[in-house]
């Protein structure tokens, strides 16, 4: 799968359920439902997880959680635009 097919999932109203969770919380992001993202990322360890979680709450304007969450991912805090990041993740889960 790619960026263009997983953005093709946002038309539907459920998430498709063979995605893994990470993809599932990006996408439950795309759709504005952020608690749910926000649980998922939660579910999730490693990484990946901590690097969802962190852009969730850079979204929700809690950047002091959100530096917690992306030094636990070994990463430093975005300054690109949110859909920017949102993209890179997409990219990089799908890539894993």
């Amino acid at each position: 799968m790619d960026l263009e097919t997983f953005r093709e999932y946002l038309a539907k109203d459920d998430a498709p359920g063979n995605l893994p969770a990470l993809l599932q919380a990006l996408w439950y992001d795309a759709k504005g439902n952020w608690q749910r993202a926000h649980e998922l990322a939660q579910s999730q360890s490693g990484a990946d997880a901590a690097a969802v979680h962190a852009y969730l709450h850079r979204k929700e304007g809690n950047l002091g959680n959100a530096d917690y969450w992306y030094q636990r991912a070994g990463r430093k805090r975005e300054d690109a635009p949110l859909s920017v990041e949102w993209e890179d993740l997409v990219r990089a889960l799908l890539e894993a």
